[in-house]
């Protein structure tokens, strides 16, 4: 069973940016498609962003394009979402996912997940 942590979340203010990382504990992570996905108090938990698994093609939703990137190192068994101009309806946790589809749906496998705060 893949183990995901996240880290990198926190307070900041409206215009900057963060950095998540997930590391996940499994020999297999450079054949898995990873993603990111938030949840906002009262809301639904939705797709951010996917990988494949070679890190050659990303997803996104069409409220972080152009502001969000994931990456990954597969030597590191880590993926990574960068967020720039962040906005107070960013504010979320940000959950790390294993298996997410090129169309957001996700996987089987979450981690515990890290508070992303946007101040305005």
């Amino acid at each position: 069973q893949v183990q995901l942590v996240e880290s990198g979340g926190g307070l900041v203010q409206a215009g900057g940016s963060l950095r998540l990382s997930c590391a996940a504990s499994t020999r297999t992570f450079s054949s898995l498609t990873m993603g990111w996905f938030r949840q906002a108090p009262g809301k639904e938990r939705e797709f951010v962003a996917a990988i494949s698994w070679s890190g050659r093609n990303t997803y996104y939703a069409d409220s972080v394009k152009g502001r969000f990137t994931i990456s990954r190192d597969n030597a590191k068994n880590t993926v990574y979402l960068q967020m720039n101009s962040l906005k107070p309806g960013d504010t979320a946790v940000y959950y790390c996912n294993e298996g997410t589809t090129s169309s957001g749906v996700a996987g089987g496998v979450w981690g515990q997940g890290t508070q992303v705060t946007v101040s305005s």
